[in-house]
């Protein structure tokens, strides 16, 4: 079975896909990008399930959703009625989430499993545009609430054998977050973080720019474009599961909600590219 990259994907702004008449073409691009995000990945090798770092789920150690029909958590608010109805039934799959814990327990990253959790909007809106008939097996790993960038890149690492046996790894968050700026204000931290996150990634040899975001917080506006780094984290674990690995960009904006610079990024070769 081939190697399969892995992503970090900007995943859009509360429950979207099912708003697409208030939006509007605000979100053509991304869900365009996230539907060749599947015929990449299906390009390149058999996706059996999808293992999904979500940044809505922090827990004080890693944490692996095991449940077989995971449940719904809308965790957004004001929008209208009907998001809060919206339905996303992938299976869960008990046996990879044990596998997914127990690569990380024996990296020494302490994991463990939850039955109960469903699947929360950094999961299920993102998921919709790649799988919208909603029969991929979906795994959840939480993020670790000190969000210590190296503990989630050495997270990343340990699971990369689950790439061999056609398991999707996608980081959910965002390239920007910063709710008080989500428009005009943000254009300008957007951009220079932007501009950085693209050198890094694209300009700099695999030792090179791990040690950059490690360090993440000293790029130019990185405060401004993350008062809080549980949407940029996501990318660590996506990049240390293909740390050594050429990364490219998927999708990207200048003008998102009219001025803000987000982006997408794929760690390792596609079929093709």
């Amino acid at each position: 079975m081939a190697t399969l990259p892995t992503y970090f994907v900007s995943h859009g702004g509360g429950p979207w896909p099912w708003m697409r008449e208030q939006y509007g073409p605000v979100y053509d691009k991304l869900a365009a990008s996230l539907a060749a995000l599947r015929r990449e990945a299906d390009a390149s090798g058999a996706v059996r399930a999808v293992l999904v770092v979500s940044s809505h789920w922090e827990t004080p150690q890693f944490m692996v959703s095991s449940g077989t029909a995971p449940g719904m958590i809308y965790d957004y608010g004001g929008f209208p009625p009907h998001t809060y109805q919206v339905q996303y039934p992938a299976p869960g799959e008990p046996a990879l989430a044990r596998r997914v814990a127990g690569l990380l327990n024996a990296a020494g990253q302490p994991a463990g499993l939850d039955p109960e959790r469903g699947f929360d909007h950094g999961t299920f809106s993102m998921l919709y545009p790649v799988y919208p008939e909603a029969r991929m097996p979906v795994v959840q790993l939480s993020l670790r609430r000190d969000l210590d960038p190296a503990a989630h890149l050495a997270a990343g690492r340990a699971l990369a054998p689950l790439r061999d046996d056609g398991v999707l790894i996608i980081g959910s968050g965002l390239s920007f977050h910063n709710l008080r700026q989500f428009g005009p204000s943000g254009k300008i931290a957007s951009h220079a973080f932007d501009a950085w996150l693209q050198d890094t990634l694209l300009e700099h040899d695999p030792v090179q720019r791990e040690q950059l975001l490690l360090r993440w917080d000293a790029a130019p506006q990185a405060r401004a474009a993350h008062p809080r780094e549980e949407h940029l984290i996501p990318l660590l674990v996506a990049l240390g599961a293909a740390e050594r690995e050429p990364a490219a960009c998927v999708y990207h904006e200048d003008d998102f909600f009219g001025s803000l610079a987000v982006s997408s990024f794929r760690f390792g070769a596609a079929a093709g590219a």
